[in-house]
């Protein structure tokens, strides 16, 4: 088996501070990290975490030292790209020792699992909060499947392009989305999108490619469908998403929304 833990939008703060004065992002995120400590023994294959995106709340150094600090007590190598409150020099000072680090340009990256692979994608675009990939990013997409040769593969992003009937977040989508889906869709083996942004668990489908978005360890963004509001904070839990390849009796990527915190049980089903 093999298998890693999709958790995104940590939007850590400096510490002592939350996020609009309410969330304990902190907090949040070692909650999350105890969470998947505690998980570990009884989970099959999983090999590292995938951030995707806003790892902090303003791209602040400070706030990337708060985080790598509490990362530090995840019992999982882990890899991320930057999401739009990140910025990109100081996410790589913070993390130019890391080996997924690329020591100059957008942060892209792929890691190979043997039966799938991951193509980690930059979709910041510094100063907005519209996400875009560029020719730089499309170039390494490319370049990437054309090495995977119809592995099953999974594209991880900060910004979604699936739209989710949420106005406030949707016209903040990736820009260049659709020229994403169609080298996805080009592509000759199994593909999946996954990504953040959206603090909240949906799934979809754009053309032939599933679309899914996690939860934040955070807070999340209040479901209102209706048109010309403000985006709200909602304090609700947190999750993280296990995906792991499952081999029998079909093979394929299973994934699990996991909600972060200590709840009673687990008890035996009886009478």
């Amino acid at each position: 088996m093999a298998g890693f833990i999709h958790v995104t939008d940590t939007h850590i703060v400096a510490p002592g501070k939350r996020v609009c004065g309410r969330s304990d992002t902190r907090e949040a995120l070692r909650r999350a990290i105890a969470t998947i400590n505690a998980k570990l023994p009884i989970l099959d294959g999983i090999e590292c975490v995938i951030v995707t995106g806003d790892l902090t709340d303003h791209g602040m150094h400070e706030e990337y030292a708060h985080f790598a600090s509490l990362m530090a007590g995840l019992d999982l190598p882990w890899l991320a790209v930057p999401g739009n409150h990140d910025q990109r020099s100081p996410m790589r000072a913070a993390f130019a020792d890391a080996q997924w680090m690329p020591s100059n340009g957008p942060i892209h990256w792929m890691r190979d699992f043997g039966p799938f692979a991951v193509v980690g994608l930059d979709t910041l675009l510094e100063g907005a909060h519209h996400g875009e990939l560029g020719s730089d990013g499309l170039a390494f997409l490319a370049s990437s499947l054309a090495t995977l040769g119809g592995q099953p593969v999974i594209v991880a992003t900060h910004h979604p392009w699936m739209h989710t009937g949420i106005p406030v977040m949707d016209v903040d989508n990736l820009r260049d989305g659709a020229a994403l889906i169609e080298k996805l869709e080009a592509y000759p083996g199994p593909v999946r999108m996954i990504s953040g942004h959206v603090h909240r668990a949906i799934s979809g489908q754009v053309g032939s490619i599933a679309c899914q978005i996690g939860p934040a360890t955070s807070h999340a963004v209040l479901t209102d469908h209706r048109p010309g509001r403000d985006p709200q904070l909602v304090l609700e839990p947190g999750g993280v998403t296990v995906y792991r390849w499952i081999r029998s009796p079909m093979s394929g990527l299973v994934s699990d929304v996991i909600p972060t915190g200590t709840f009673a049980g687990p008890w035996p089903f009886e009478d």
